[in-house]
């Protein structure tokens, strides 16, 4: 179980961080001197470097992204120069990628962080580039919406349905959740998207359909579902029959099983839920009306980001990084393995830090959410979530998970990407992955860093949609 500090801040993050971003700096540039992008994105590192792996390309706008990140932390103007070069030299493939379900990693990573830095101010006004940004960004909303599969809905006469994963229209993904961003943002941005005969499909009704669906079917609440049904727990994928919109059964592309709780998917529920929830105060009261009315989807999401953060708290070891999957078969060798750390280096099951940088800003975001409710039972909840946000936090900020060698070109070590397709490196003398850093991992920690360093400097609190509307403006 995480173990909670109730005294520690951000402020006490703050030397910790300042080392993270020179070092940060480092890894951005050793990468930029090092990496040959005719092989195409960079995902995961082998014995130091990073390497490539055919999938999908999901990983470029979290290359990118990092660098116009570190200018946002540092004013350093290299990145900042790099950032809006790569972004807009590479990344428009991936505006008008009709075959991925990861349009919110790509483009909002680097578009929308871009968009968000000449609003704030922070980097010089040009209507033009402007303008650029915002189209990428409506059209990067659209084009995810557009790989939609309609369900059976649980209330007569209500729409249900979702975005679908590579894997075809049967497939929910819990980690598209955080796609849903894309979409949100292009509706913000007054984005108009068409189909057959001009038929207009409300971006903002499909966003929430998505996050409904992955919280009916992705996340459990023990209620009996099956016999693994446990408070918070996920599942990677769910599956549904085509023909007739009926959900069949729970599985898993990355994780264990259908019936264990892959942790990396976990934390991009946690982190999808939490900072949804905080998007709904950009949109109006006449807007989530017709979808189900505020209160409701409020009810809704706020429920899943609260089940699903409380299992991670109860599910890791004591310094807030999981295993791959809670129901990975060696785990019973580790012994009372949730009661101390983690153990990077076991000989039985690796741990995933990625999951832990993710979730970190799950659980700060829900945390925060919940204490600016300023309902004391929200508040105590808050407190809780926001904690184990913070110890997570603190631990990947330091060594063994902190790359500190300057020959090494990840960021966050102990990373894991496909554990059943055996893709991660095992070095040599040992039985399962360590040492090696993901792309997603790297760009992570540096969001969640960036989260705390802002409040840290008392800036403009750090969200997805902040882009587009001022915070005096919110609901």
């Amino acid at each position: 179980m995480v173990q909670l500090n109730s005294s520690r801040t951000p402020a006490n993050l703050s030397t910790k961080l300042r080392q993270f971003w020179d070092i940060s700096a480092q890894k951005i540039n050793l990468i930029e001197q090092g990496y040959d992008p005719g092989k195409g994105s960079p995902v995961f590192t082998i014995q130091g470097r990073y390497t490539t792996r055919g999938w999908t390309e999901w990983t470029q706008g979290f290359q990118y992204g990092s660098t116009i990140l570190q200018f946002d932390a540092t004013d350093a103007p290299e990145f900042l120069t790099a950032g809006r070069q790569k972004t807009l030299t590479a990344m428009a493939p991936h505006i008008s990628h009709v075959g991925v379900h990861d349009h919110g990693f790509n483009n909002v990573s680097t578009y929308g962080n871009l968009l968000r830095l000449m609003n704030e101010g922070r980097i010089p006004f040009n209507e033009w580039e402007k303008n650029t940004y915002e189209l990428a960004l409506k059209i990067s909303g659209a084009v995810q919406a557009n790989r939609w599969t309609t369900i059976k809905s649980t209330s007569a006469g209500t729409p249900a349905g979702f975005i679908h994963s590579f894997n075809g229209p049967h497939s929910l993904f819990v980690d598209t959740i955080r796609s849903c961003r894309s979409l949100v943002v292009s509706h913000l941005l007054g984005h108009t998207f068409q189909g057959e005969g001009d038929r207009v499909i409300n971006l903002l009704e499909r966003a929430l359909l998505h996050i409904r669906a992955t919280a009916d079917y992705a996340v459990y609440y023990g209620e009996g579902r099956d016999s693994y049904d446990v408070w918070g727990r996920t599942a990677h994928e769910s599956i549904f029959n085509v023909t007739d919109g009926n959900y069949r059964c729970p599985n898993s592309q990355q994780g264990y099983t259908g019936f264990s709780t892959w942790t990396r998917g976990l934390a991009w529920a946690m982190c999808g839920f939490a900072e949804e929830l905080e998007a709904l105060s950009a949109i109006s009261d006449d807007e989530l009306a017709p979808l189900g009315g505020r209160d409701a989807l409020e009810a809704m999401m706020s429920r899943a980001a609260r089940a699903t953060c409380d299992f991670y708290i109860d599910n890791t070891p004591t310094d807030g990084v999981p295993y791959w999957d809670t129901g990975a078969p060696n785990l019973h060798k580790l012994g009372d393995y949730l009661n101390h750390s983690a153990d990077p280096y076991n000989e039985y099951e690796p741990v995933d830090s990625s999951a832990a940088a993710i979730a970190a800003q799950g659980l700060l975001r829900l945390g925060n959410y919940l204490i600016s409710k300023a309902k004391p039972v929200d508040v105590e909840a808050g407190r809780r979530y926001w904690q184990a946000g913070l110890t997570v936090l603190d631990t990947l900020l330091s060594e063994p998970y902190l790359s500190t060698d300057p020959a090494h070109q990840g960021l966050l070590l102990h990373s894991v990407y496909h554990r059943p397709n055996g893709w991660d490196y095992v070095p040599d003398g040992r039985s399962v992955p360590c040492g090696e850093s993901s792309m997603w991992g790297d760009y992570h920690l540096r969001e969640v860093a960036l989260y705390c360093q802002r409040i840290i400097d008392n800036a403009p609190y750090y969200t997805f949609f902040s882009q587009i509307v001022n915070h005096e403006q919110l609901v």
